[in-house]
């Protein structure tokens, strides 16, 4: 874990220049199981290992078989790439006598069992199997490993080289990396005029063509509704349960800013221990456009906290067309404030 107020990488979530991924406190996550079969397949199939040499003829004819999970993390700009595959081959031989005639044709498998991004830097474990195991058989199989191993051996590191790239994820992170640097200066106007964002969301809405969505989560913690109160509202607490840099007001009319700048706002309402009405924005969505957050909580019973989230104009689609803002957003609510916030300060029901 990292040391208080320092930040973990793995959730610090920082305002980039070229604004990619800026309200990315969510995984960007790409399936790239099919696409690994694909490359894979391209990577391996038709190799010539030996072409006559000792007169023997061994040849990779095709992938047979790509098990396991492959994806792509992306998050402040980073590719964080994740898999394990298990991968099998089929291979043929040739032995041939000194007026080339055949003596012995066999078939084989090649399984690699465990190609891990865990390993990325190693060569992975490569097994060779031939049907027929009398010595001619046994040659073919021998010259296979001998040979074959290192070219299956560089063409799996041609695989990882392309995953630690982004995979499939790569040609939209470069289009995203080309955005203007100007933009984040936009953003942090709109942040400047936050406290009048209210009086704008209905022109907001004529500009986005797509519209806004609401979040509605109840979620139930094992604590005081004071206690959760200060939590929310208390900027050292928020770098501890979040392992990123805040600063929060806790007046009305008071800006904050979480997750090391990637959301701010301002405050609208406080009523201690039961409700806070607070302006939102990320920074990579259209300027111009502010949230509302209503948190309202209460206690049913003593000990027992509810806290019902209202979160309303999240637009569908961030400045890049990504329509997926309002589902990462809920799960950032649940995994990284909700979840992190039960699981440090021991408020799990």
């Amino acid at each position: 874990m990292a040391k208080y107020g320092e930040g973990d990488k793995r959730w610090i979530v920082e305002e980039r220049p070229d604004g990619a991924n800026v309200h990315n406190w969510h995984w960007a996550e790409t399936n790239c199981l099919e696409w690994s079969r694909n490359l894979l397949s391209k990577l391996l199939s038709n190799l010539v290992i030996l072409d006559g040499e000792g007169n023997l003829f061994i040849k990779i004819k095709k992938l047979e078989k790509v098990d396991g999970e492959a994806y792509v993390n992306v998050r402040k700009g980073k590719i964080i790439p994740g898999y394990e595959l298990n991968v099998s081959l089929s291979w043929e031989g040739e032995a041939k006598d000194s007026d080339g005639k055949s003596l012995l044709k066999v078939d084989g498998s090649v399984e690699i069992p465990y190609i891990s991004d865990e390993n990325a830097d190693e060569d992975p474990e490569i097994k060779v199997t031939v049907k027929d195991e009398g010595p001619i058989g046994k040659t073919l199989k021998e010259a296979m490993v001998a040979k074959g191993k290192p070219v299956i051996e560089e063409k799996v590191r041609v695989y990882v080289q392309s995953m630690a790239k982004g995979g499939p994820a790569k040609d939209e992170l470069e289009t995203k990396r080309v955005a203007p640097k100007g933009q984040s200066t936009a953003v942090k106007e709109e942040v400047a005029s936050a406290k009048i964002a209210a009086g704008q969301k209905k022109e907001v809405k004529k500009e986005s063509k797509k519209g806004f969505k609401t979040i509605n989560l109840t979620e139930k913690f094992s604590c005081r509704a004071r206690d959760m109160y200060e939590i929310l509202m208390d900027e050292n607490r928020w770098k501890g349960f979040t392992q990123s840099n805040a600063r929060i007001s806790k007046e009305v009319g008071g800006e904050f800013s979480i997750f090391d700048g990637s959301v701010t706002g301002t405050n609208v309402e406080l009523q201690d221990g039961k409700l806070i009405v607070q302006k939102w924005r990320f920074g990579s969505w259209p300027d111009g456009i502010v949230s509302t957050v209503r948190l309202t909580l209460y206690e049913p019973e003593p000990g027992l906290t509810v806290v019902k989230l209202l979160h309303t104009d999240i637009p569908e689609e961030d400045r890049y067309g990504n329509a997926t803002v309002a589902e990462n957003t809920e799960r950032g609510w649940r995994d990284l404030i909700f979840h992190k916030i039960r699981a440090v300060f021991g408020f799990g029901i």
